[in-house]
Parts: structure tokens; sequence; C-alpha cells
């Protein structure tokens, strides 16, 4: 197995500019975020840059909540990795997007555009879409799977925003547990499969999540819908806990009847004005030879 550090630079509507003290402060398109990030354990480099902020997330005892400047709107669109989304602030201190993926949606469009079939992909967890867009994007048939009606419609708008507004994907608000398991009822299969587990959640019927209890119950229900010459399969991690190996070791075992190579590692932002960088994730994926 491949380890690798995957790191994503600046971009004409993105970039990290700075990081410590367990915050960072991130630019998309016009406007500058500052919000907290515990990854970000040692000191700030560039104090100045800091005032520039067009929004600060605050949180304290009483609420958590974005603090604007007044030219800030409630949402605005920018381009990263070829793909159109909206930014819009949340009180969860999310944007809507997490940058550091684009690294995977460059290798998921290199698998898709490589292939002289169409390919079917099956997206879990697909929160605003940004692996769905890249699969639709290069061709492929997209199943977008989310708990959250509101994740959905996000993920719709950027869609629209991209230019694949009729791209052929189904988006789905469900459980992804037990729409997986209709899947294998039904016989459908699919060529690849991404997911983006929380460590815990709740699916659209209020489905308790819990990373240790169900993560290997999905892989092993994903492994009955993959198709007899499956292409890549994905899984990414944020706030679990785990390593990148404890996921590797899981795609390892779910496709250990097929020839492919496997990579893990963690995804990271570069900082604009410095080499240093800002840990914000792991994957382990899986790719035929």
């Amino acid at each position: 197995m491949n380890h690798k550090i995957l790191i994503i630079q600046r971009e004409k509507d993105y970039e990290l500019i700075d990081s410590g003290d367990g915050e960072k402060l991130e630019r998309y398109g016009a406007f500058i975020l500052s919000r907290p990030d515990p990854q970000a354990l040692w000191p700030k480099n560039l104090p100045k840059e800091w005032e520039r902020a067009s929004g600060v997330f605050v949180r304290n005892a009483e609420k958590a909540c974005w603090k604007m400047k007044p030219n800030v709107p409630k949402d605005w669109q920018i381009e990263l990795g070829g793909l159109h989304f909206i930014i819009s602030p949340t009180s969860f201190k999310h944007t809507g997007l997490f940058p550091e993926q684009a690294s995977n949606w460059k290798w998921i469009s290199e698998r898709i555009a490589g292939e002289k079939r169409k390919v079917s992909v099956l997206n879990l967890f697909g929160y605003t879409g940004g692996a769905t867009l890249a699969c639709a994007k290069a061709g492929a048939e997209v199943t977008h799977i989310d708990g959250s009606k509101s994740a959905i419609t996000w993920a719709k708008d950027n869609a629209f925003a991209s230019g694949l507004a009729d791209a052929p994907v189904r988006w789905i608000l469900d459980d992804c547990r037990k729409f997986v398991a209709r899947e294998i009822k039904r016989g459908k299969k699919y060529d690849a499969i991404i997911m983006d587990p929380p460590a815990f959640g709740h699916g659209a019927g209020k489905e308790i999540w819990k990373i240790e209890e169900h993560l290997p119950e999905l892989l092993g229900m994903c492994r009955k819908i993959l198709s007899d010459d499956p292409l890549f399969f994905l899984i990414n991690g944020y706030a679990s806990g785990y390593s990148a190996i404890a996921y590797a070791n899981n795609v390892l075992h779910l496709m250990q009847d097929f020839s492919g190579e496997i990579e893990m590692g963690e995804l990271a932002i570069k900082e604009s004005k410095s080499e240093r960088l800002l840990p914000c994730g792991i994957f382990a994926r899986w790719q035929k030879k």
C-alpha cells in the first residue's frame, strides 16, 4: 500500500492564507473567512493578515455564529478544481465546501475519463456534491445519497452553477445503509463507490450513524453492489480519530477479489504564503490495474 500526502495549493478563487492558534484564515473568492481548526496547533505566521477577515466564526459558552462585515452576502459563487460552488457559511462553521477534496476529484475524473464504457458511480454521504460533480463532468452516471435535504438542495445548486444541471445524476434523500440494502435486493451494481462517512450523524429518517459500529457493516454491503469489473473505491475521513491505515485495511479486505492497487494517506492544504501544510483529513482508495 502506497502512503501519500495529497496537497492542494492556491487557486484563483481559493487559498489558505495562514493558520495557527487553533484557527485558519481562508479566501473564498473575494471574501476572507476566519474559523476554528483544531489541527492548527502552531503559532500564526501573519497576524496582520487576520485583520482583513470579512467574516469570523465566534464560539463561546452561549452561542456559535459568524460575525460578518456589512459587505458580505449570504452566499456567493467560486470556482475550484474546474467546478463551481455556492459558498454559504453555516452555523456549524462550515462553508459548504471542503477544498482539500480537489485532489480526489482530479483522481476520480482521470479514472473515469480513461474508460471507454459508461461508468456508474455511487456517492454515499455526498454532502454538497463535489465528488458527484467531478464524476458527472468526467462522463459518469452518478447516484448521490445524503440524509440531509438541505445538503441535496445545495448540491443541485452547485450542479446548476457548474453547468451540470442536466447531467445523469440521481439525487436521493435517504439513509445510506438503508439505500444500499435496497440496492442489494434490486440487484443493482456500481462500477465505483465513493463514501465520506462522518464519525456520528443521522439519516433522512433520523437513523443513528456511528462509524465504529456501522462502517464495517456498510462496507460489507457495498461489496455486494460492486460490478464484476470495478473501477475504483474511495473512502474519506475527517473527525473519526482513525488512522488512514485503518481505512486502507478495510479497503484491502473489501477489494481482495480484484486486481488493483491501494493508496492511503492524508489530505492537506498548503498555505499560500509559506511552505506549511494544514492537515485536513485522511483517505484510502483502490483502483483497478
